[in-house]
């Protein structure tokens, strides 16, 4: 898909135009104090501060060339934005997420400083490269801030090409991601074994199973995690459906249970970003007023543990 499938007919603009100016009406940085600031976390190995609410883009974002679906997307770009957001992270695996990032870049002005994150995700040396520098095109980049490698899928032969693009420039940070449990194991080694500037996995408040090994390992060895199904697909709603957050949810300046949780998840110390998805101008709002305000200590996380799990 190329950035000519979107023809800016005279309606996308004027919805694209109508969408953008109700994202920045509605910026939760402009409902904060003055003197507060998005959270931002280190890289460990450089110093390089990353606010802690970045943008994924699976499922959300492979909408093919439905003009209506990207006007609300650029919203959506708009409103990440214009409240301090930078890391945006996408896969080949996404169907057509990479081009219409692309796009989106191209219609949302201003980006702040964009931390550009995608995946190589087939098998071989020479498909691996061609995947890299296809993703590169789609999203109109010189170069990516990171390049994962995903699901392990042909780590060794990606390690070693990501290796040789870093030493060139090619991409400034390499990483390798998961989302399933049953990879744990062999990630566990790799990190032990390898040396990864980034780690992506999943962690939520109901699925904790990487504090046991690979967030203190993540930590052990200095290298960043980004976070992803921060809402477990968002079942985690489902449970909530109903219930009035508890009232010292305040202590944290959270004010929904999307704050709730993402909060919870960003202020474990190994983590660097959460990346939630989102297709809604409001719901990309609510993201980024987690990344504001007080987190969690360890007695307040475990607190909302036990809240959460009792309900």
């Amino acid at each position: 898909m190329k950035l000519n499938d979107y023809p800016l007919s005279r309606r996308t603009f004027v919805a694209s135009l109508a969408a953008a100016m109700a994202a920045l009406c509605w910026a939760p940085g402009r409902l904060q104090a003055a003197d507060q600031a998005l959270i931002r976390k280190t890289i460990p190995g450089t110093g390089e501060a990353l606010p802690v609410i970045g943008l994924g883009s699976s499922r959300t974002f492979d909408i093919g060339s439905d003009q209506a679906a990207l006007a609300s997307l650029v919203a959506v770009m708009q409103a990440f934005f214009a409240n301090g957001g930078q890391v945006i992270d996408s896969s080949p695996m996404y169907g057509s997420a990479e081009s219409v990032i692309g796009e989106l870049r191209r219609r949302s002005g201003r980006q702040n400083k964009l931390f550009a994150a995608t995946k190589v995700w087939t098998d071989g040396e020479q498909n691996g490269i061609r995947q890299m520098q296809d993703s590169l095109a789609k999203w109109g980049l010189e170069r990516f801030d990171l390049m994962q490698i995903h699901n392990l899928r042909d780590w060794q032969v990606h390690l070693r090409t990501l290796r040789d693009w870093q030493a060139t420039g090619k991409v400034r940070y390499i990483g390798i991601t998961t989302s399933h449990g049953r990879y744990h194991e062999e990630l566990e080694t790799l990190l032990r074994n390898e040396r990864f500037d980034f780690v992506q996995l999943s962690y939520n408040i109901a699925d904790r199973s990487v504090e046991q090994r690979l967030l203190p390992l993540a930590a052990e060895r200095g290298i960043a995690v980004l976070v992803n199904r921060p809402y477990q697909r968002g079942s985690l709603f489902g449970k909530v459906k109903g219930q009035a957050l508890p009232e010292w949810s305040a202590e944290i300046d959270c004010s929904s249970w999307g704050q709730f949780f993402l909060k919870f998840i960003v202020s474990h110390p190994a983590v660097t970003c959460a990346i939630p998805a989102t297709t809604k101008v409001h719901h990309m709002q609510d993201n980024m007023a987690a990344g504001f305000g007080r987190l969690p200590d360890a007695a307040m996380r475990k607190r909302m543990i036990d809240f959460y799990t009792a309900l």
